[in-house]
């Protein structure tokens, strides 16, 4: 039986002009790597171009890859990055009570369904520790009142670099991060929010949603900016409800909701799937 060929991903984005699908498969090719799969979009709002690319490097190394293509990025003046396929991002999640995202998340990981590696659970209460733990994974318990929000922040902030974390998720984690932490994990925090943005905002969503009568519930998720629950929504999900409906069973059907939208959106990012674009994403799935 052959040994697969190791697979890279490429992306890239750069102003939206002539020759750069071009330019990229005759690179690639030139230098001994083969495309699997190739996406493109050219936003005409923004007149940026964004390009995901899976390929095969039979004949030359990722590393002399990257060197070869550089001249050419150069060329489109393109923000771009050449991964190996076979590294899983590291992420670091966050929760408080609700455990539902992170036994979803947890779950996914250790049957492979994620690709990623889960390299520590922090909290602000103490309740998710046993299910963490018994999944072989390290919880760190940081307390925080209104006294000791920045010191706490700064212990999440180690735990960031301890572990050596590529991205951290906020799986129900009830806590309102501060604009100095949002800004140094910039593009690299993701969230879900238990609505459809900007709608029913603050506590007990599905109850505000449940008094206004409302026939369709959803969740969003994004990343996480200084401007709260307005950052660049990654995926969104909804489903519909009725009048017989208590606010308990929103509560249930919005967790699953809530559940798989963050489930998509980290092993997207994972697969290098999502692209900034301004205030927005795009997604090739």
């Amino acid at each position: 039986m052959s040994t697969p060929l190791p697979r890279f991903i490429l992306t890239l984005t750069c102003a939206d002009v002539n020759g750069i699908v071009a330019g990229v498969s005759s690179c690639l090719s030139t230098n001994g790597a083969s495309i699997l799969e190739s996406q493109q979009y050219g936003d005409p709002a923004t007149n940026l171009f964004f390009m995901r690319v899976v390929g095969v490097s039979a004949d030359i190394a990722l590393n002399d890859l990257g060197e070869k293509f550089a001249p050419l990025a150069a060329r489109f003046d393109m923000m771009w990055q050449l991964t190996d396929a076979a590294i899983k991002p590291r992420i670091l999640i966050g929760v408080s009570k609700f455990g539902h995202c992170l036994n979803d998340l947890l779950h996914r990981w250790s049957s492979g369904a994620l690709p990623v590696e889960i390299v520590a659970v922090f909290s602000n209460h103490d309740t998710m520790r046993k299910v963490t733990e018994w999944h072989g994974v390290p919880f760190h318990y940081l307390p925080v009142d209104q006294g000791s929000k920045a010191a706490q922040e700064q212990q999440i902030l180690d735990l960031v670099h301890q572990s050596t974390a590529d991205l951290v998720v906020l799986a129900r984690y009830m806590q309102i991060l501060s604009a100095p932490l949002c800004d140094q994990l910039s593009w690299r925090c993701i969230n879900i929010h238990h609505s459809f943005l900007p709608s029913f905002k603050g506590a007990k969503p599905y109850h505000q949603a449940h008094d206004h009568g409302v026939k369709l519930i959803g969740a969003t998720a994004h990343f996480v900016t200084s401007n709260l629950d307005e950052g660049p929504i990654i995926e969104q999900a909804a489903e519909r409800v009725n009048h017989s409906m208590t606010p308990e069973d929103l509560v249930a059907i919005g967790s699953d909701i809530e559940s798989q939208v963050l489930a998509r959106a980290v092993r997207w990012w994972a697969e290098h799937r999502v692209l900034p674009n301004g205030s927005k994403t795009v997604v090739f799935r």
